[in-house]
C-alpha cells in the first residue's frame, strides 16, 4: 500500500495539484477542533462544517478525548491557542464511535495473540493501561467531560470559547451538547 501511495504522490507533486491547498500555518477561522480519528470523519467533518484547508487546526485521537491534563491533545490545543491564535475550540464526538465501550480487557486477548508477552502486559497494567485504553460508555457525557477538561485546564485562558457537539457519522448533522 505504501508503495502505491508514494507513486501517487510523485504524480500529485509533478502535476502541481497541491497549489489549491497552499495556505500558512495559522488557522484562518482561529478555530481548533478536537475530534475522533474515525475514517468516516476525514472528509465528512470538514464538508459538514463548511471548512476548507487552512481554516482550522484539527486534532484527532481515538474518541476525541482528553485523558489527562498533560496528554498530547491538550498540548496541541495549547500550541493552537498560544502560537497560532485560536479563539474557539469545538469538541466533536460522533455517532457509533468505536471508542464507546472500548476496553483494555477487550484488547488484551488480541495483544496476546499478536505476540505481546504476558510479562509486558503485567508491566503495563501496573502503569494503568486499564484506564488508558478505556473508552467511554455515554457519548453525551463524554463530550461534556472533554469540554469541561479543556475549560477547567489551568493553562487555557478564559477568553477561549469551548463548545461540544456530536456529529452524525453518516449525515454530518451536528447536535450541540450543553
Amino acid at each position: 500500500m505504501v508503495g502505491e501511495i508514494l507513486e501517487y504522490n510523485k504524480h500529485y507533486v509533478a502535476s502541481k495539484a497541491y497549489e489549491s491547498y497552499i495556505t500558512d500555518k495559522f488557522p484562518a477561522k482561529r478555530l481548533a477542533i478536537l475530534t475522533c480519528m474515525d475514517t468516516r470523519l476525514t472528509e465528512l467533518l470538514m464538508k459538514a462544517l463548511g471548512l476548507r484547508n487552512g481554516d482550522a487546526k484539527v486534532i484527532k485521537n481515538a474518541g476525541g478525548l482528553i485523558l489527562s491534563e498533560t496528554d498530547s491533545a491538550i498540548r496541541s490545543l495549547l500550541v493552537a491557542i498560544y502560537e497560532l491564535g485560536v479563539k474557539d475550540v469545538m469538541v466533536i464526538h460522533h455517532s457509533t464511535c468505536g471508542a464507546c465501550h472500548m476496553s483494555y480487557e477487550e484488547f488484551k486477548p488480541h495483544m496476546l495473540e499478536r505476540g505481546i508477552s504476558r510479562e509486558t502486559l503485567v508491566e503495563w497494567e501496573a502503569k494503568g493501561i486499564g484506564s488508558w485504553l478505556e473508552g467511554f460508555h455515554d457519548t453525551v457525557a463524554s463530550v461534556r467531560k472533554t469540554v469541561k477538561s479543556i475549560k477547567d485546564h489551568p493553562l487555557v485562558p478564559e477568553d477561549v470559547t469551548v463548545r461540544g457537539f456530536i456529529i452524525d457519522s453518516v449525515t454530518g448533522e451536528l447536535t450541540e451538547i450543553q
